[in-house]
């Protein structure tokens, strides 16, 4: 393993955790349910440790507008969840494959709003390549996060959803990253001794125009959905 030192208190805290994820998705997915695969990619750029996140075009049946970290759906061609995540990431930002270490494979969680079940694959990324929209049908935008910014207490939020629901939030590189995404993301900064603290009372309610785009993918997939539960793969 060719991780740096301060990827290995996560590392160490993945491996030790017995639940990883608490609170964090569904409770029991059904049988045929989709599953995807996503990358969460920590590497070493022009201003320190940072992670990979995409934007998702806001032309998309599923997802649309809403950031995420590279990834998508298993398919039958795919050699299991890292297969995929390494596949669907090299697809929407043009990464080259063979610069990533996978370092770890997160338990699966249930997302009941998107209907899948999500394997997050933790990687090193070692030999660093350009990353772009290589996709632009998918993807908005592509960029590369310091971990330095989404631990700054001021780039911290909650989002209320349309439920009462509240869950973390960051705004960092022109984006909103809420959702599964900021939840993955926040439950890691914790693990790995990243987080500092920030003010658990500021929150906002889920801007106009992407609780529009979450509740389309609703609507999409279920022509009478009940939108009392709205979120984000």
């Amino acid at each position: 393993m060719t991780a740096p030192a301060w990827l290995r208190p996560l590392l160490e805290a993945v491996a030790a955790e017995e639940s990883v994820f608490p609170g964090l998705g569904g409770s029991e997915p059904p049988d045929d349910v989709r599953r995807s695969a996503v990358l969460v990619l920590f590497g070493e750029g022009p201003r320190g440790p940072d992670v990979l996140l995409i934007e998702r075009s806001p032309h998309l049946r599923s997802h649309a507008g809403q950031p995420a970290f590279p990834g998508g759906g298993i398919d039958p061609a795919d050699d299991g969840p890292v297969d995929a995540a390494l596949r669907e990431a090299q697809e929407e930002t043009g990464l080259d494959p063979s610069g990533v270490e996978v370092l770890a494979v997160l338990p699966d969680l249930w997302v009941p709003p998107s209907g899948n079940v999500v394997t997050s694959v933790l990687g090193w990324w070692h030999t660093p390549s350009d990353v772009t929209t290589a996709d632009a049908r998918e993807v908005a935008a592509v960029a590369r996060v310091p971990i330095a910014e989404l631990a700054d207490p001021a780039n911290r939020l909650q989002i209320q959803h349309p439920s009462g629901l509240l869950g973390p939030a960051f705004e960092v590189a022109d984006m909103l990253v809420w959702g599964f995404t900021a939840g993955v993301l926040s439950r890691l900064l914790t693990l790995a001794g990243w987080e500092r603290p920030w003010d658990h009372e500021r929150t906002a309610e889920l801007p106009a125009e992407k609780l529009r785009l979450a509740r389309r993918q609703r609507q999409l997939a279920d022509p009478n959905p009940d939108t009392s539960t709205d979120g984000e793969h």
